[in-house]
């Protein structure tokens, strides 16, 4: 039987909080390692993911990054995607010492942001054994052009531009903006789609009342420099999974697209989801359990031999 667990590690001297949901306590298992997108904690969505890999007879820990949910740090929403990526490693240095975890056979998940990180990290560090990105975020600065359009985009970077300037003049005091608008016209946003800031409102009321729809304008200015092509290029020999929306135009299906078919290693597969969006795979139960269960069976198969 499948049990909860409350775990904490440190990363960089920041104490980082989750839960290990643990497959079987008795042996050692294989261990798939969970952490969120833009703004999110533990709740949101990654549940219904650790909860399949436990009853598959994976072990999974979902934690929330520095400065967010559950976790420490005085920079509260504040998503340094580098920060977050060295959030993973610690994790996985955690698991590695861990009684129940085999640590041949780890592997990560990431959904939007984190599946980029899940990228990278399968390009930099040898620990991860198979990974699943799932609607990822590839290239900030495409990303951005593209979801704002010309007019919106100016008014972001006039936004930036004035954090930049905030934080040089007045050391400690910085700018926030929100995670997502209802009025892009009205309100500059990191992610200026309705269907988003709805969604994500409604898991908060449900589900994860820690979320906050808000991030530092900082948060965005590093947005724009996260590209994960020159790591997608180093990944040899990782079984890569990625999982794509169909249409996704809010981390652009064709940069994932592209992304993947520049990744070198043959053990890797493309899976898109027909007639779905970014967002059902957080709003509609189907289709999440859906994707869960795609990943589950990647991992089950990816890790269920040390070393992949």
């Amino acid at each position: 039987m499948t049990k909860r667990v409350d775990v904490e590690f440190q990363s960089e001297g920041v104490t980082c909080r989750g839960w290990l949901y643990l497959a079987d306590s008795a042996k050692k298992s294989p261990t798939v390692v969970l952490a969120g997108g833009w703004c999110y904690v533990r709740e949101i969505v990654m549940p219904t993911y650790a909860k399949a890999f436990a009853e598959a007879g994976i072990n999974a820990l979902i934690f929330d990054y520095r400065n967010l949910g559950v976790s420490d740090g005085d920079n509260r929403q504040h998503l340094d995607p580098w920060a977050q990526i060295r959030d993973y490693q610690n994790a996985i240095s955690f698991l590695e010492r861990h009684d129940s975890v085999d640590a041949d056979r780890i592997g990560v998940w990431g959904i939007s942001y984190s599946g980029g990180h899940a990228l990278v990290l399968a390009a930099t560090d040898p620990r991860v054994k198979s990974i699943v990105s799932q609607i990822p975020v590839v290239d900030g600065y495409e990303n951005m052009r593209r979801a704002h359009g010309t007019m919106e985009y100016r008014r972001l970077w006039d936004l930036i531009l004035a954090d930049r300037k905030l934080r040089y003049e007045e050391p400690g005091k910085r700018l926030y903006l929100p995670h997502a608008t209802a009025d892009s016209e009205a309100e500059v946003s990191s992610w200026p789609f309705p269907e988003t800031v709805e969604t994500f409102l409604k898991i908060k009321a449900s589900e994860a009342p820690l979320y906050e729809n808000r991030s530092t304008v900082e948060s965005v200015d590093l947005l724009l420099n996260y590209d994960v092509g020159p790591f997608v290029k180093r990944i040899y020999n990782v079984p890569t999974l990625m999982i794509v929306a169909e249409g996704d135009d809010l981390t652009l299906w064709d940069l994932e697209i592209n992304a993947f078919n520049a990744i070198p290693t043959p053990k890797k597969k493309l899976e898109i989801l027909p007639h779905t969006t970014h967002m059902t795979l957080y709003s509609d139960k189907s289709k999440v359990e859906k994707a869960a269960a795609i990943a589950r069976d990647w991992f089950g198969d990816t890790l269920s031999v040390a070393g992949g």
